[in-house]
Parts: C-alpha cells; structure tokens; sequence
C-alpha cells in the first residue's frame, strides 16, 4: 500500500507567539482526507500553530513542511504560492463588507491570478452552490446573518480546492444550531473532496460529535490524545457543557 505524503508536517518544532515560544518540539503529522482538532486553553498556542502553517509567523527551529513548501526556507515571495494550496476560515468571517458576496469571491479569485470568463464566474457558482447560498449571491455581507457570512467564507475558502481547510474557531461566534451547520457543511466537504481540514476549538462538544483527530496544547506542548484523555484533563477555560 502507498504511504501518504502529509499535506502538513512539523518535526520538532518550537511553535513562538512573537518573541515567546509557547510551543516547544512540535510533532504533527496531517493527511489528505484527515479532520483534526486543536484543542487546549486561551494562550496555549493553538492559534499560533495556525499561523505558523500559513506561515504568518516564522519557523524559526525544527522542522516544518506544509503543502510541499519548507517553512524554514520560506522567502516572502513565497508565501502567496502557499497560501494559495490552503484555505482559511476565520472566526470573524473576514469578508468585505463593502462588496456583494460574488464581488468578494471575484476578489479572491482575481487576487490568486484568475482571468474573468465563464470559468472564473462558473468557479463562484460552484462554491456557492456547495455551501447553499446561490441565492445570496449578490446581498451584501450585513444583510446575511452570521451563520450564512460563515457559509460565504467557507466557500471563498474553496475557492482554489485546496489541499487543507485551516480553521480557526469557526464555530465560536455562531448559536449551536447554526454551528451544527457549519460543522456539517466542513465534514461534507471532507468527505467528498478528501480534503484535510485543521480546526481550532475551545467546544469539546462539537469534537465529541463530530469525530476526529484531537491534539491538546497544554503545558507548552501540543500532543494527540483520545477523547477520552481530553475530558478528563483540566482544561478550564474549555466548554465541556452538555
């Protein structure tokens, strides 16, 4: 059987937030079609894990490989043509509130080096019509609720099928009904295109839910752990509620 390449890879790797290292001697492996968690307390380094992958902050010791591209010899010239291979979907949607919601997807787009024609317009369809909002497709981003502009960035997240969907707390400002929906729409996506998905959470609900991979950031360091060990560690600051 063919050994899977992992689409991300650190190897001992000090994870820094600034200055400080809140993360020392990393080992992570991400897989195509995996869907892992990132899980642990406010200030553990679970976001800067995430911008470490998209290479927001430096790697400055250990390994790291994250879509083929070595984060170590990272140029800024680079940078795009990565970022290109990853999707990112943030808490605060991030969208452009002074632009319709094709207009954004068309920034997007154009911004990755697509020419407009039938098939950068076709492209907006397509990720409007996975993620069920055709029909927004020229409202503004105000006039959606919360759980639809999340839909919008999950599709311009798509937008370039990438390799992993990196998410950062993308169910944290949504009621638990519409974060259901979210969380389906993601492991739709997961599922029919194989591709990998990283998400950050505080929700231990949603992780017992919906299964996946689960690595924990405590104690300056980010290890796996079964469900299991993660309820019955003391996390505080985490929503076990029922």
């Amino acid at each position: 059987m063919e050994e899977k390449t992992p689409v991300i890879e650190f190897r001992g790797a000090d994870i820094f937030n600034g200055e400080n290292c809140v993360i020392y001697g990393l080992d992570m492996a991400v897989y195509p079609g995996d869907f892992v968690y990132i899980v642990g307390k406010v200030g553990t380094g679970k976001t800067s894990i995430i911008r470490t992958i998209i290479a927001e902050n430096p790697l400055v010791k250990g390994e790291g490989r994250v879509c083929g591209h070595d984060l170590r010899a990272m140029k800024p010239k680079d940078i795009p043509y990565l970022r290109r291979r990853l999707g990112v979907v943030f808490q605060d949607f991030q969208l452009l509130m002074d632009r319709s919601v094709e207009e954004n997807l068309a920034f997007v787009l154009k911004a990755t080096g697509w020419k407009e024609g039938a098939e950068f317009y076709g492209r907006i369809d397509d990720v409007l019509a996975a993620v069920g909002m055709t029909h927004k497709a020229h409202k503004m981003p105000h006039q959606l609720s919360g759980g639809e502009q999340q839909r919008i960035a999950i599709a311009r997240s798509i937008l370039n099928r990438p390799e992993v969907i990196i998410a950062d707390e993308p169910t944290g400002n949504l009621d638990p009904e519409t974060a259901d929906g979210i969380m389906q729409l993601l492991r739709r996506i997961n599922s029919e295109n194989g591709t990998a998905v990283v998400m950050v959470t505080h929700n231990m609900n949603i992780c017992q839910k919906y299964k996946g991979r689960l690595l924990v950031c405590k104690d300056e360091t980010c290890t796996e752990r079964t469900d299991d060990e993660v309820i019955d560690l003391s996390f505080g600051e985490l929503d076990i509620s029922i």
